[in-house]
């Protein structure tokens, strides 16, 4: 039985790799981006229209959701990843030299665009089978891993494990499975040439993990392999 499956930022890198995989296996996808009708996933929606469905949304925007939301209104949704996320400013991101306002913007994106989603879709996700929300955060917002430099991106990752965490405990009562993820170092835009691995590798671990999980891994934070990282 195919599983539908949102995912945010779908138009590039991880999430467009998660979203061809999904639908190589025959899933269906609700690709969310703030442009989703180019490139890419406009061939991606062209070539699967029964299974690919694109959803403007702009993560940063309480209005976009909240459109969103009504143009997905009583469509259940088994799996949503939090996948759009921003890097942010690169050269004055240190603790001795910070862009104040590219440091919001990250916020912005990387931890109140996930709860703004995740409040925005539950009642959609209660209505699915898979009842799952995974947010791929990153290992660089480990405390634990005693980080240094990057201080926007790190500092926002540590912050939005901790709020999904806050959330996840609010929802564990209905059944809601909440998880966060390394995807690795991906070669992406973000990640750079250099990355360590494929965004297919990425996408292909992410979703087995997904898939094996439930209640008792909910609030686990773990990387693409399902492996656990440190807080």
């Amino acid at each position: 039985m195919p599983q539908t499956w949102m995912i945010t930022g779908a138009n590039r890198g991880i999430g467009l790799a998660l979203t061809m995989e999904l639908l190589r296996r025959g899933d269906h996808v609700v690709a969310a981006a703030r442009n989703p009708w180019g490139g890419a996933l406009a061939e991606l929606a062209a070539a699967h229209p029964a299974a690919l469905l694109p959803l403007e949304l702009d993560v940063t925007s309480d209005e976009s959701v909240t459109a969103a939301k009504a143009a997905l209104d009583g469509r259940p949704i088994d799996v949503l990843v939090n996948n759009a996320g921003i890097h942010g400013p690169r050269g004055t991101e240190s603790a001795l030299a910070m862009d104040f306002d590219g440091w919001r913007e990250v916020f912005e994106v990387n931890v109140y665009g996930p709860l703004r989603v995740a409040q925005g879709f539950l009642r959609n996700v209660e209505a699915g089978a898979g009842r799952k929300i995974a947010t791929i955060t990153s290992r660089m917002g480990s405390i634990g891993m005693n980080p240094s430099g990057s201080l926007p991106y790190r500092s926002s990752k540590a912050a939005v494990n901790m709020t999904m965490v806050v959330f996840g405990n609010a929802v564990r009562e209905r059944g809601i499975v909440q998880l966060l993820f390394h995807p690795g170092w991906v070669r992406t835009d973000m990640g750079g040439g250099g990355a360590d691995i494929a965004p297919s590798e990425s996408a292909a671990g992410l979703i087995a993990t997904i898939d094996a999980s439930g209640i008792a891994q909910t609030n686990s934070f773990r990387t693409w392999q399902g492996e656990t990282i440190p807080w």
